[in-house]
């Protein structure tokens, strides 16, 4: 039986798969967010991304496996079938995972970099369909190919190792 390289097949390959993801976007969307509003890139702007990363990659590594991981599941499962190739089911699943936590970090990034505010929906408003955009790109052409590219390489490994175990020592 084929089993899939790509993707995690059992819960400590997910837990790696899902924070080298969630590394990565927030590390990304931190840091483009952060300078943009800013201006410019500078030490003080450095030290900023570097204190709101923990906070936002937290955040993230609990609300996508528990609300939006979930829904984006279940509605690729109701857009797909099971003959469907693994990119179509991918690329939905990267669509409704990207519409939930854009939607959901847009607000709470604000939240974490300025606190509540009164133009907080107003911005999110404004700025949610920029991140949508931004980070739909970026996890379908970059961070979710390396973070398939980091389960073919453990899988691989996996593979030598269990044949080299399996091959009689002369």
């Amino acid at each position: 039986m084929h089993q899939e390289k790509r993707l995690p097949r059992n819960g400590k390959e997910g837990l790696l798969y899902g924070a080298t993801i969630s590394t990565l976007t927030v590390l990304f969307m931190t840091s483009f967010s952060t300078i943009y509003f800013a201006g410019e890139f500078n030490g003080e702007i450095a030290f900023a991304i570097l204190k709101m990363l923990p906070i936002m990659w937290i955040i993230v590594m609990v609300i996508e496996p528990a609300i939006f991981g979930r829904i984006a599941e279940a509605l690729t499962a109701k857009f797909t079938k099971p003959t469907d190739s693994f990119n179509s089911k991918i690329l939905f699943r990267i669509l409704f995972t990207v519409l939930g936590m854009s939607a959901a970090m847009t607000l709470i990034g604000d939240m974490v970099g300025n606190g509540f505010h009164p133009e907080l929906f107003s911005n999110w408003l404004q700025y949610w369909p920029r991140n949508f955009i931004i980070v739909l790109a970026a996890e379908s052409l970059v961070i979710q190919p390396i973070a398939r590219f980091v389960m073919v390489k453990l899988h691989d490994a996996q593979d030598r190792k269990a044949a080299a175990a399996i091959t009689p020592q002369v």
